[in-house]
């Protein structure tokens, strides 16, 4: 066969396998993909929890203390961009295992910074096989789960997030609460990252790569395999034997997504989605902690006790997104979400501005609610519509949307309160949400279900 036919060919097996009912290994896959979340969780965030400890061994500057915080944003950013194309290339497994033993070895190191600038490196370092495992583990999901379900899955990476934080503060809290010696105690938190990768890093060694990503390669005979273990069908349509396939250009993945309508109005709400939900929570969400105490709100063990009430409502609010994107659609979860982070916003600005400490917990839970929602699809919606030879790409690239704004908000928000008080700059950070609003209104079309209308096209 020349190349024409065996791109036909593999764009058929393609459209079947995405059409297809999985198996319970298809959904056992999924989890474990979305579970990555948790060791993302723990090394993003675990860290807003550490930040007045670290502050109080190595004495940073507040710009500092905002690139220590950020860098990992940024390396995540690299991550995503050049893990996705890796994936697209040698498969999915082979990254999603590599990355795991990066990390593992990246967030022991971090504990061991003798000063700023090493912390600032080591977390920089840290970032690039975090963005890389989402890119890949999203792709997975869309490749290797049933139609429908892939979705849903795709939605509780915000609940896996507010799960891996709850644990973060837990701990956290109990070493502070043990009288852990503090210069002690943000080494542990941050080098315990390493726990839960190496538990995913067990379980992983034994997923295969989707069929989807084989098929694209030309392995024919391997993908068969995996076809019949993850959605129970022996893809007759291809030969047993392997091809080579010649890779198309990534560039052109964005022609391809700009040419169709929905999907390019969909692509384009995904990476407006991904940026304002991530500087959204960045800004605020993330200096929470710091803001409770600066502000006065509560002290330290109070704030912990706080902040994980807060998430546990956050958590509830992840949970339920996806149960509501069958109901209401993915426009619906982000408008939703979106005008609840808004109002909230605006309303922890008016309390801490007319220094109403009590309420400002119950308006940060609101947002928190809120976020959980409309951050939940981003990267189910960027990851679905992409075309199947570009899925690890097109994850990548919308993924580089959620770590540019979060590097960008971590890193200039302790400036702008700094600058102009917590209160205006809160409100300044209600814009985005509102921006995120206004694109699920007039950007977003409804895509839920969308494999199903697409299955006369190319994939």
């Amino acid at each position: 066969m020349d190349q024409a036919e065996l791109r036909a060919l593999s764009d058929r097996a393609a459209r079947h396998v995405l059409n297809r009912e999985g198996t319970g290994d298809g959904r056992k896959a999924g989890w474990l993909m979305i579970s990555t979340i948790l060791v993302e969780a723990w090394d993003l965030y675990a860290i807003s929890f550490l930040l007045l400890f670290i502050r109080d061994e190595l004495h940073p500057s507040p710009a500092m203390l905002g690139l220590a915080s950020g860098a990992v944003q940024a390396g995540a950013l690299l991550g995503a961009v050049f893990g996705g194309w890796i994936a697209d290339r040698l498969g999915r497994r082979r990254v999603f295992l590599a990355t795991m033993i990066l990390f593992i070895v990246l967030a022991v190191a971090q504990a061991f910074a003798a000063n700023m600038w090493q912390l600032v490196l080591i977390r920089l370092l840290l970032g690039f096989p975090l963005g890389s495992d989402i890119s890949t583990g999203y792709a997975y999901i869309m490749e290797s789960m049933p139609r429908g379900k892939r979705e849903v899955m795709g939605n509780r990476w915000q609940a896996m997030f507010g799960l891996g934080e709850i644990v973060a503060i837990i701990v956290v809290t109990i070493m502070y609460l043990s009288g852990v010696d503090h210069g002690l105690l943000w080494r542990i938190g941050l080098g315990l990252g390493a726990v839960p990768a190496l538990v995913l890093l067990t379980l992983r060694l034994d997923v295969p790569d989707t069929a989807l990503a084989l098929i694209q390669r030309g392995r024919f005979a391997q993908a068969k395999r995996v076809s019949r273990q993850m959605f129970d069908d022996d893809l007759d349509m291809l030969p047993d034997r392997d091809y080579r396939i010649e890779r198309p250009r990534t560039r052109d993945f964005l022609a391809n997504i700009w040419a169709d309508p929905v999907r390019r109005k969909a692509s384009v709400f995904a990476w407006i989605s991904n940026a304002m939900q991530g500087a959204e929570f960045a800004a605020f969400g993330f200096y929470l902690p710091t803001i409770l105490v600066l502000t006065g709100v509560t002290g330290v063990a109070a704030t912990n006790f706080v902040t994980a009430g807060i998430y546990v409502i956050a958590t509830i609010g992840g949970f339920t997104a996806p149960l509501a994107t069958p109901k209401i659609g993915h426009r619906g979860v982000a408008r939703v979400g979106y005008g609840m982070a808004f109002v909230s916003l605006l309303l922890a600005a008016l309390f801490l501005r007319v220094d109403w400490k009590p309420l400002v917990p119950l308006a940060a839970a609101g947002l928190m609610f809120g976020h959980y929602w409309d951050a939940s699809n981003g990267m189910t919606i960027a990851s679905m519509v992409a075309p199947s030879r570009y899925r690890a790409t097109a994850s990548g690239f919308g993924y580089v949307f959620v770590k540019l704004a979060s590097f960008v908000s971590i890193f200039f928000f302790p400036i702008l309160f700094s600058g102009l008080g917590v209160p205006l700059a809160t409100v300044l950070v209600s814009l985005l949400s509102l921006t995120g609003f206004l694109a699920a209104t007039y950007v977003l079309p409804e895509v839920y279900g969308y494999v199903e209308q697409e299955q006369e096209e190319t994939a």
